[in-house]
Formats: C-alpha cells, structure tokens, sequence
C-alpha cells in the first residue's frame, strides 16, 4: 500500500505543488486510501461472517456478497446501484439493514465506490455513516475520507481528518501515509510549521516505516519556508 516513493530533491512548495508527486498526493491517494480500506474492510467482514448468528446478519452478509464480487472487478456503478438479477445495491442494502454490521460495511462500500467514481461528496456522506473502533478499519475509512476533501478542495477538513486517521491508526502501515498527506495539504496552505509537526511525527513515532526512510526531505523542505 505504500509503494508511492518519494525520491525527489527538496523544494520549495510553489514547486512541490507542480510536481507528479504533489499531483498523486490531489489524485490518486483517494485511491490508495480506498485499496487499504478494501483489503482491511474485507478481512474484517471475512473475520464476522463465519461467526454470526443473528438471522438477520446472515440475511445481510448473504445479499452484500454480490456487491462485493461486482466491487473486487471494479464495476463501482453496479456494486452502487444493483443489477437486473436480484442484486440490490449498496445504497440500498445500507438502508435495508441499517443497525446491522453487514449493512455498516454496505455504507463503507457504497462510499468507496463513490470516491472511485470521483463523486466525492457522496463518498463522504456514506463514509462517515460508517463506525468501527478498530486500529485498522476505522483510521482506513477517515483516511480515505480525508482524500475526498482534498478532491473537494475543503484543504482544512482534509488536513485534519488525514491527522485524525494516522492518531486512530498509530501503525508503522498507515499513519505514516495520512501524515505525510496532511502535511503536503498543510504545506499547500503555507501552514508549515503544522506541516513540519506532521512530518516529525512520521520521523519520531514510525522511524522503522518506510515513509520514514526520506522523511528529512520534508522536514528540510518545510523549515525553510
């Protein structure tokens, strides 16, 4: 999930914003947020399926099952929406089985689908419907969430859900990612020394991430300013 490395020298912001790395950073970091969160939303749903009991649960884990299969090929319109062969939509199984943990993950996939399809205000409204108290589902959801404000230029709501994830997550995996994502929002904002903090945090708190390993670049680019 971390594969995007950062290899550029320092730079000033106005450069740093004109970058292919500062253009990941606005459009495709949705993306990444939305591949973590696949891959921890579905081992957390692989995880409850095989152990509840509830009939309704049962009920609502079997008729997101096609969602997830037209979501896995990509087909985020018809995960979304439903098909002409019995299969609903995420939208509405959220609904139909609202105050069940299968219709919980149907709100973190109908917003993931929405952010894919670059319809960010509605990725946020079904994201943010979504709740888990875990180190991994939940920082994954506001991660992605964050990115989606960025799409929407809502620079300040970005940079502090972004923050928000990497504290929830306090893992060498993710926060990392989110720090550094805020503190380039921050930096875009010419708020550097919040900037600055975000990236010491990358530097003190995960020194054995990856991100970690040309943290100083931001550190350096941040203090000049």
């Amino acid at each position: 999930m971390t594969e995007q490395k950062h290899t550029h020298e320092p730079m000033n912001v106005d450069e740093a914003l004109i970058t292919s790395e500062a253009f990941l950073i606005k459009y495709k970091n949705v993306m990444l947020g939305a591949v973590v969160a696949l891959i921890v939303i579905v081992g957390g749903y692989l995880g409850y399926k095989h152990f509840i009991s509830d009939p309704k649960e049962a009920k609502a884990s079997e008729a997101i099952f096609k969602g997830e299969q037209y979501f896995g090929a990509s087909n985020y319109e018809t995960a979304l929406n439903g098909d002409s062969l019995g299969y609903a939509g995420f939208i509405k199984l959220a609904d139909e089985f609202s105050g069940t943990d299968a219709g919980n993950l149907a709100n973190a996939y109908a917003g993931i689908c929405y952010a894919q399809l670059g319809k960010y205000e509605d990725a946020t409204k079904y994201l943010d419907k979504f709740s888990a108290d875990d180190q991994l589902v939940a920082p994954a959801i506001l991660g992605t969430m964050g990115n989606c404000y960025a799409q929407m230029n809502q620079l300040d709501k970005a940079a502090a859900t972004l923050l928000k994830a990497a504290d929830r997550a306090n893992s060498n995996a993710l926060s990392p990612v989110y720090l550094i994502q805020a503190g380039q929002i921050l930096e875009k904002q010419g708020k550097n020394a919040e900037a600055l903090e975000a990236y010491k945090q990358v530097k003190v708190k995960y020194p054995n991430s990856f991100q970690a390993m040309d943290i100083d670049k931001y550190i350096d680019r941040a203090s000049i300013k």
